[in-house]
């Protein structure tokens, strides 16, 4: 469906199972639309489907499937989703270098969301996003090779690890205000929160939905999404979005317990597009003042590219196609490296196949290598990860999920010393989480809640 086309009928979002009989219209069509019961809006419009919520004010295709549990008090809509794993992971299976490592962990993320009309054309929204990883897997989260970014112990490397996330990973307030159907404008506060840098996050994207770790080009593309201090304000004219944040540059530092000193020193602009409901792009730059404390005078200038694509299979249900296709690039003093994601999932019901690949430039400082090669060495890092995942149980609208993934890594002559030809990593891993979203039948109304994430 175009979104353009107000004259037909909107489509069954493959995350919203609709109830027997209900219908729903162009959600681009009516200001100020009640979905009925069982539904809420997007965040940040009266507009627009909830389906395309992202992580921040990022945009999903609005046929991007949804999970969680939903519930309706008097006029607020509430809504809680989040996953927690149960995982075995294994870094460099063959021991082939000397980087590896295995760990048993638990990441985990919750959050919660509340919105409610207010007046005709006003939209409040709050969300609440924790994370209990330092607790359940350390200070120096799990192995994962040629991972880097942030550090650990007193201000140590964390290399080969993807760090843990701070225990509140987002306290935000927004407000939106509906000029017509066509145009919102609006804001958003956060402390911690996320500036317009880049796609939504990997742990909001559905594409890598069943996949437990953390993008190689994560400090690339979408690491601003836990930052204390957030500011920002956006304007929408129908599928285009025009936004800017002014944030704090510095990274969340090592002590995962506490609130870090809001600085507003950095700035970043965003522009995004859906074209139809199966299409999100964005283009992104951010202008980051020291964003490591390692490096306390480099900034770094981070521009972002991305194309998400959604769209439900036949029989409908938990049954879609997702992909996400991201570039990151890192300027600035001496960073000039690049990064590349293609990821995909293929959900049918209670099976799913994924994969994921990705090219990143690492440099010796970033892989703690400054001892033994130049400073002006970029080391290119691909990496291609298989996985596929069961549906072992589903009760009260929550499932359990068995998976098992394996990636294989190489990079060039120089790391072969170190990291081996091409180190094979694997993982075992169990799922909890909220259960496809359900949805209720839509009519057009005057005012009142509609259809959210």
């Amino acid at each position: 469906m175009m979104l353009q086309d107000t004259t037909k009928k909107h489509q069954h979002h493959p995350g919203m199972m609709m109830k027997e009989g209900a219908k729903m219209q162009d959600t681009t069509q009516h200001a100020g639309m009640d979905h009925g019961a069982g539904g809420m809006s997007h965040a940040f419009s009266r507009n627009l489907p909830m389906n395309r919520n992202g992580s921040g004010t990022s945009w999903h295709p609005d046929a991007t499937p949804m999970y969680g549990y939903m519930k309706h008090t008097g006029p607020w809509m509430l809504m809680f989703h989040g996953q927690l794993w149960l995982r075995y992971n294994k870094q460099d299976i063959f021991n082939k270098g000397s980087r590896g490592d295995s760990q048993l962990d638990a990441p985990n993320w919750f959050m919660g969301m509340a919105q409610r009309n207010v007046g005709t054309r006003g939209l409040l929204r709050f969300s609440v996003m924790m994370s209990l990883d330092e607790l359940t897997m350390g200070d120096r989260g799990y192995p994962l090779l040629f991972q880097s970014g942030e550090t650990y112990g007193g201000g140590k490397k964390l290399v080969d690890r993807q760090h843990p996330h701070d225990l509140f990973s987002e306290i935000s307030v927004g407000y939106t205000h509906m000029v017509n159907e066509d145009v919102d404008v609006y804001g958003l506060f956060g402390y911690p929160g996320e500036p317009v840098v880049g796609p939504p996050v990997f742990m909001h994207r559905i594409s890598a939905f069943n996949n437990p770790e953390s993008p190689l080009g994560h400090h690339w593309q979408d690491a601003t999404h836990i930052t204390f201090g957030v500011a920002t304000v956006g304007f929408r004219y129908k599928q285009f979005k025009l936004e800017g944040s002014n944030f704090t540059g510095r990274e969340p530092d090592e002590n995962r317990y506490d609130f870090d000193k809001a600085r507003f020193d950095s700035y970043a602009a965003r522009l995004s597009y859906n074209p139809t409901e199966n299409w999100a792009l964005q283009v992104s730059r951010g202008w980051l003042k020291s964003p490591e404390p390692l490096e306390p005078d480099e900034d770094v200038v981070r521009t972002t590219a991305s194309a998400l694509y959604s769209r439900a299979l036949p029989s409908g249900g938990d049954r879609f196609f997702t992909s996400a296709l991201v570039w990151g690039y890192n300027g600035g003093g001496h960073h000039q490296e690049h990064s590349a994601i293609a990821e995909a999932n293929l959900q049918l019901d209670k099976t799913a196949v994924y994969g994921r690949y990705e090219f990143v430039q690492k440099t010796p400082g970033e892989l703690d290598l400054t001892e033994q090669f130049d400073h002006h060495d970029v080391f290119n890092v691909h990496a291609l990860t298989v996985g596929t995942s069961q549906r072992v149980a589903n009760f009260a609208n929550t499932y359990l999920t068995l998976g098992v993934q394996a990636t294989v890594f190489a990079t060039g002559e120089k790391l072969k010393p170190l990291y081996g030809k091409t180190p094979v990593s694997g993982e075992i891993y169990l799922r909890l989480n909220p259960g496809l979203m359900m949805g209720g039948g839509s009519k057009k109304a005057n005012s009142g809640m509609q259809h959210q994430h």
